[in-house]
């Protein structure tokens, strides 16, 4: 055990945790030069294309100290960056002692480095400061060592100067986990305690569980128990993971590997849940990383009715592998059957929707995004509020309270006045302002999430060109003047295109919305009017012209009483087929929708 070092790469988006995890693998021969490749533990395509880290991933590396000659056993686990994937960094630092708190010498701190260091402090970590990308010619290398200093209070002697791209500092690096980082602690001879940190499905293999061990040990053919479902199983496989997995027989203390156990159905296993033998139990799960939190919600419907089953097929396999997605069946009058799906912000939103296509083969339709409201009923009876078909109408409705959120921005003071308009616009209150250098400021709102989930963060990186930075938690919930928008085609509405808006944005939302559905939906044989609504009161309203059949092509002269008489014969057929006409909504129009500011 002493040999062992369990350690994660922490930091903001884009700078350099998987281009060093490469070289720290190929430093420590773990990958050879034929196979390596960029990103080598991003392994969806999805990863490699967009160039950001989903997954948080484990690998198990041997490194020979250079100056006694001794062999240890690193677990690294490469960790996300982006605020949506926060979850997956929780759970990786549960499963590690020690973080390398990674920081771009041309960027410098940014909100998400602050974010994870948090993370990291709470879970008393070893923090290894790490400068990276000192090889630009944009390198601050000095500045961003005096903020790391300002924020974790090291010695400037502690901080490693590294590059991922060209390998400097990564001996260091390394020496620095074996001398700084502690090895586990846990006693081998106790009863079996061993957490599940991740879990993927194999199709004939069925789930397989990342785990790590905190104490005991766990062999191949013990019978084990899973703490929280209480599912009894024999352990069918162990073993370490280096780039695929490594089967053994035995994995011990402090050791970080997987678990193969024959199960097929997702909901038996869990993330954040405890492994022991049935013979000899534990007598309490580990402590592991906080429960899920959906920030965003929204309606996942099959393009077919008859693709339901293989949805939810998809859904459930998906969970297995982002533990954060949560979901629950609902029905919707114009779509059908579907998922009602939780998610930590847009981006997730995105990314599911992406593999849902993918890995699984599946068309989708999804729904307006909105978040959880609390509300009260005249009879003092509190209910949350997924979703705008289950607001009360006005009259039987006392209180609607909405999330806030505690959102920090870091950027140049240069961007303070975009950054100021971009918040207040969004009903945001600005708590404070601090410099963190001359050149960095760091400012603190409290903003109604339901804000920030369309385009707020597009908008902040386009008005500062990309300098600022924003993470965010969820903070408290406050009373708002909350209304359901309806969007109706010829009167009747369409409960997928309908939002819970606060009353000051719903008409520039309802005009939005008509004005898009305008452009969007195909011209009929009669008239449409779309009309955006709360309750009964229209408060802004489109028309899409007929598709008018030239019915006086026929008339080459005579009196104009003949082509009266046809037209009004036409207008009598347009206003019988309004009645009965159906309008349908194309799927791509439930998603530019959505995009109202393209």
């Amino acid at each position: 055990m002493k040999n062992i070092r369990n350690f994660c790469i922490i930091a903001h988006i884009d700078h350099g945790k998987s281009t060093l995890a490469d070289r720290l693998l190929e430093y420590t021969n773990t990958i050879s030069k034929r196979d390596m490749q960029d990103q080598a533990l991003d392994n969806m395509d999805l990863e490699r294309e967009r160039g950001i880290t989903i997954k948080s991933h484990a690998i198990q590396m041997r490194y020979v100290h250079p100056a006694t000659g001794e062999e240890f056993v690193f677990n690294l686990i490469d960790t996300p960056g982006h605020v949506d994937f926060s979850y997956e960094v929780s759970r990786s630092i549960a499963a590690c002692e020690g973080a390398l708190l990674l920081v771009d010498a041309s960027q410098g701190i940014q909100a998400q480095t602050i974010s994870n260091l948090y993370l990291a402090v709470d879970h008393n970590l070893e923090i290894i400061p790490i400068v990276n990308k000192v090889d630009m010619e944009s390198a601050m290398v000095e500045e961003v060592q005096d903020q790391i200093i300002d924020l974790i209070g090291c010695e400037r002697e502690d901080i490693i100067s590294a590059s991922g791209r060209t390998g400097i500092g990564v001996p260091e690096i390394l020496a620095a986990v074996v001398e700084r980082i502690p090895a586990p602690k846990g006693d081998p001879e106790a009863p079996l305690q061993t957490m599940i940190f991740d879990s993927v499905f194999n199709s004939y293999r069925g789930v397989i569980a990342y785990v790590r061990v905190m104490n005991g040990t766990l062999k191949k053919g013990d019978k084990i128990r899973f703490y929280n479902t209480g599912k009894e199983v024999v352990a069918e496989e162990v073993g370490v993971l280096k780039l695929g997995q490594l089967e053994a027989a035995s994995i011990g203390t402090g050791d970080v590997g997987y678990v193969i156990t024959g199960i097929n159905v997702s909901k038996e296993i869990k993330v954040g849940d405890t492994i022991t033998h049935v013979a000899r139990p534990c007598t309490e799960p580990v402590k592991g990383f906080e429960e899920v939190k959906p920030m965003v919600f929204a309606g996942v419907y099959p393009l077919d009715n008859d693709d339901f089953e293989d949805l939810r097929d998809a859904l459930e396999k998906l969970q297995l592998n982002d533990a954060s997605l949560v979901w629950e069946p609902e029905t919707s009058a114009a779509l059908g059957f579907g998922f009602r799906c939780g998610f930590l912000g847009m981006l997730h939103l995105e990314i599911v929707q992406e593999r849902l296509y993918r890995e699984f083969d599946q068309d989708i339709i999804t729904t307006v995004p909105n978040v959880p409201y609390i509300a009260t009923d005249m009879k003092d009876k509190t209910f949350t509020v997924h979703q705008p078909t289950e607001l009360p109408e006005p009259n039987h409705l006392k209180r609607v309270e909405e999330p806030y959120i505690y959102a920090q921005v870091i950027t140049k003071p240069e961007y303070i006045g975009n950054i100021m308009t971009l918040c207040l616009e969004k009903r945001g209150i600005l708590i404070k302002q601090n410099y963190l250098t001359p050149t960095r400021l760091e400012m603190i709102f409290h903003l109604p999430l339901a804000e920030i989930v369309f385009d707020f963060y597009d908008k902040l990186k386009s008005m500062t060109r990309g300098y600022a930075s924003f993470d965010y938690h969820l903070l408290d919930y406050r009373e708002t003047d909350l209304v359901k928008l309806d969007i109706k085609l010829n009167g009747e509405p369409v409960d997928a295109l309908s939002a819970l808006v606060h009353r000051s944005k719903a008409e520039y939302m309802g005009r939005r919305m008509c004005e898009k559905l305008k452009e969007l939906l195909p011209k009929k044989q009669f008239q449409i009017a779309i009309q955006a609504a709360i309750g009964q009161k229209v408060i802004a309203r489109e028309t899409i012209s007929a598709l008018r059949k030239d019915v006086t092509a026929k008339c080459y002269g005579g009196d104009i009483s003949r082509k009266r008489k046809l037209l009004e014969k036409q207008k009598e057929g347009k206003k019988r087929m309004k009645q009965f006409g159906d309008v349908e909504v194309p799927q791509e129009a439930f998603l530019k929708v959505l995009k109202l500011n393209d």
